[in-house]
């Protein structure tokens, strides 16, 4: 089994090299780092270059920029022209990490394709070969991988599974490894200081304009400075006074209007997805569903149907056993069991 392991100078993906260039043998591994921000960062690149020669692995550079651009960055900017909130992360995985750079590897002589993310793929007694949340559950990714297609999984490997975060930093201290890039990564990494309004002004996408923001009773109370600026349940930032607080509860693109309410209206009892990627056959699944329509959630109860046949016109339709929060369009729904396999993940729409 041969193994390439993305490196992108971070902790998590150099334990992963570490850890599997120990477990197999430096000839059984070498380390790809793709380049997908028009800014190559040198230091990081001469970095890792110095690490693999430590270890004795080969070490590969793959340029993927202006793919990454073209299936990453004008799509989500594109989403946000719309008034979506999309999440780039997971579309860079299906596309890009197990998709183009897996191709890549693969023209290396990789079988698997190592990654840090904190996420595990198992074998279950009723589903197969599955994926499931990590052991960490405050760095657990499984929710940006829901869309990435099962026959691409199944060439992925995940040191980092059954991993505590704050092991890895130990264990690579202990071996005294440097890092080239020792800081968290920030949350959309082509965001320069997660600032997403100040990059989509650079992007040459046309952004709409301001319009109005509106009650449910239809009273206009304000003026939005344009739909993409905002997204559902948000409570900061939106300069109405009012008798209580408003919340975004949607968007009207027809009207260009954000549609605001207040506490008790927000929360809904549905949403609807489309995009669906099975990863378990619906007829696998058990009775007891939990779904998860934000990163930073946990996944609840909920009942799902898929409605119409597998292709792209289906729809996953979700119904929660207690209200949420609004789901935003353009986010991931991603359908778990009890024990945290991921049976499906879909792209969030707005319910009409």
């Amino acid at each position: 089994m041969t193994f390439a392991v993305a490196v992108s100078g971070g902790q998590d993906s150099l334990y992963a090299l570490l850890a599997l260039r120990d477990a197999f043998g430096a000839s059984a591994v070498f380390a790809v780092h793709a380049r997908f921000r028009r800014e190559t960062d040198s230091a990081v690149e001469s970095g890792l270059a110095a690490v693999c020669k430590k270890l004795e692995v080969a070490f590969h550079i793959v340029d993927l920029r202006d793919q990454f651009h073209a299936l990453v960055v004008r799509p989500f900017a594109e989403s946000y022209a719309r008034g979506e909130t999309p999440n780039p992360c997971a579309h860079c995985n299906r596309r890009l990490k197990f998709g183009l750079l897996l191709d890549e590897a693969r023209k290396l002589g990789a079988e698997k394709l190592a990654t840090g993310h904190y996420a595990d793929f198992t074998e279950h007694p009723r589903y197969g070969v599955v994926l499931r949340r990590g052991a960490d559950p405050g760095k657990d990714q499984s929710y940006f991988l829901a869309l990435t297609p099962v026959g691409r999984l199944r060439a992925a490997f995940f040191p980092l599974g059954t991993m505590q975060k704050k092991h890895v930093c130990e264990a690579l201290e202990q071996r005294g490894m440097p890092v080239p890039a020792p800081g968290e990564s920030q949350e959309i990494c082509f965001v320069p200081h997660d600032d997403y309004r100040a990059f989509l002004r650079t992007t040459g996408i046309r952004l709409p304009e301001g319009g109005p923001m509106v009650t449910g009773e239809g009273l206009v109370v304000g003026r939005h400075q344009g739909l993409w600026q905002y997204t559902e349940g948000q409570r900061r930032g939106l300069g109405v006074s009012w008798t209580e607080p408003l919340y975004v509860v949607g968007k009207d693109r027809a009207r260009n209007a954000l549609l605001l309410g207040t506490a008790a209206e927000l929360k809904v009892g549905r949403c609807v997805a489309a995009e669906i990627n099975l990863l378990v056959p619906p007829e696998l699944w058990p009775n007891d569903l939990f779904v998860r329509i934000r990163y930073r959630q946990s996944a609840v109860p909920a009942d799902v149907r898929i409605q119409g046949p597998a292709s792209a016109s289906a729809r996953m339709l979700i119904r929660f056993h207690t209200p949420q929060l609004p789901a935003a369009p353009g986010q991931i729904a991603v359908v778990y069991d009890a024990e945290g396999c991921v049976l499906a993940g879909a792209v969030l729409r707005k319910d009409s």
